[in-house]
């Protein structure tokens, strides 16, 4: 017998969940501390419903941020599909600077969400980091990209991203931090003496 916990969610109460969240991304961007009771009116659903799939700002907040990490890191594939790996990593980097200057208000709502009491454990940048494992292995199998940078080496290399601020000149500053983080991934390529 299969746990109700486990079970699928039906399509009326999936709905109701994926709209609690849609709200909730949209308001805590904007407010990191947006009341859930506004955000379950905006939502059209009930407390009830709100804290059924809900049970606390904690569970939501990270719940977003794991739906958002996953659609960054789903676009890598995409991009492998139509552009060479090395356009694919670049064109992602500018993806992922972009959720992350857009998202900056989601950030402070994390943060305050991991301070609190009985926090949930942060979620790994996981999808992210395999999306950037699966860039850089096309990258170094087309010889774009030195062989051996791990996805976990990359995120730490550009990690300057979230320092950017939001509100200024973050674009060109994303720009100039991402190309160089591109030119020290080519260096030593082995395609790069060919070239």
């Amino acid at each position: 017998m299969r746990d109700k916990k486990d079970a699928p969610l039906r399509s009326d109460a999936q709905r109701n969940r994926e709209r609690i969240l849609d709200v909730a991304l949209e308001e805590l961007t904007l407010c990191a501390d947006a009341p859930l009771s506004a955000i379950a009116r905006k939502a059209g659903v009930g407390q009830g419903t709100f804290y059924r799939n809900f049970p606390n700002r904690e569970a939501l907040v990270l719940e977003i941020y794991r739906h958002e990490m996953q659609q960054v890191a789903a676009t890598a594939a995409r991009l492998l599909e139509t552009r060479p790996p090395d356009r694919a990593l670049r064109e992602w980097m500018d993806r992922l600077a972009g959720f992350a200057m857009t998202k900056a208000g989601l950030a402070d709502a994390i943060r305050l969400a991991l301070g609190a009491p009985n926090s949930p454990a942060k979620p790994s940048p996981t999808p992210v980091a395999e999306a950037a494992e699966l860039l850089l292995r096309a990258g170094e199998e087309a010889g774009t990209v030195r062989p051996g940078v791990t996805g976990d080496d990359f995120l730490l290399a550009i990690a300057g991203l979230w320092q950017l601020d939001p509100d200024g000149d973050w674009q060109s500053r994303a720009t100039r931090l991402l190309d160089l983080v591109m030119d020290g991934l080519r260096a030593g390529a082995w395609g790069e003496a060919h070239r």
